[in-house]
C-alpha cells in the first residue's frame, strides 16, 4: 500500500491518481519507490500488483509517534500525572480515516479482474486542532488548557493540505468510508482510557 506522503508538496487539491508526486520527507520518498517498483513489475511481468495510495488511516493500534496517538495518549498521560501534551503545527490539515475501512478497500482492490492503483481517502480534511478539541471533549476538558505548542515538533518541510479524492475507488470498487472522523477520535480515546484503567491509575 502507498501513502498520501507521496504527494507531499501538493500540485493540486484534492489529490487524485493523476496528481504529480512531490514527497517532502525520506518516508514519502521511500513510499514513492515502492509505488514505481510495483508499477514496473506489473507492466514488465504481468503481475497482479497494485498500489493503494492510502491517506492517513488511524486506529487505536496506530504507532505512538503519529500525531493522532500522540494526542490520545497525551490526554491519558495528563489525566495520570498532569504532563501537558506537546504538539507542533495545530493548523496542519489531514484526511484521516479509520484503518478498518481502508483495509476493506485494499481487499476489494485485490478482488478486481485487473490491477489498478487507487487513491483511498475520505475526501474530508481536519486540522490537528480539531483532533485535540474532540479528544479532550471526550472527557469534558478544554484542550487549550492541557496542550502546548513546541517549535521542535514543526516539520522543516511541512506537508501542504492533504485531501484525497476517492471518486475512482468508489466507482471501481463501490467503496466508501463508514467510520466518521468523530467516531474515529472517540474510539481511539476510549481505547487509551481503557488501558489507563487497566493499569490501575
Amino acid at each position: 500500500a502507498g501513502t498520501s506522503e507521496m504527494f507531499g508538496k501538493v500540485q493540486e487539491t484534492p489529490q487524485t491518481e493523476k496528481t504529480p508526486f512531490y514527497p517532502r520527507s525520506p518516508y514519502g520518498v521511500s513510499k514513492l519507490f515502492g509505488y514505481w517498483a510495483t508499477k514496473n513489475y506489473r507492466e514488465s511481468y504481468g503481475l497482479f500488483a497494485c498500489t493503494g495510495i492510502l491517506f492517513n488511516h488511524e486506529s487505536e493500534r496506530r504507532g505512538v509517534d503519529f500525531v493522532t496517538r500522540k494526542i490520545t495518549i497525551g490526554l491519558v498521560k495528563w489525566l495520570k500525572d498532569g504532563t501537558p501534551v506537546e504538539l507542533g503545527n495545530l493548523d496542519a490539515k489531514r484526511d484521516w480515516g479509520h484503518a478498518k475501512d481502508y483495509v476493506e478497500a485494499m481487499w476489494l482492490m485485490l478482488q478486481q479482474d485487473e490491477p489498478e492503483d487507487l487513491v483511498i481517502a475520505t475526501g474530508e480534511t481536519h486540522t490537528v486542532q480539531e483532533l485535540c478539541e474532540l479528544a479532550f471533549a471526550r472527557v469534558g476538558l478544554d484542550w487549550q488548557q492541557y496542550t502546548v505548542v513546541d517549535p521542535r515538533y514543526v516539520r522543516p518541510a511541512e506537508v501542504d493540505l492533504l485531501i484525497g479524492d476517492p471518486s475512482k475507488a468508489r466507482q471501481r470498487l463501490g467503496w466508501h468510508h463508514k467510520v466518521s472522523f468523530d467516531e474515529l477520535v472517540r474510539e481511539m480515546v476510549d481505547s487509551d482510557l481503557t488501558e489507563l484503567r487497566r493499569d490501575g491509575a
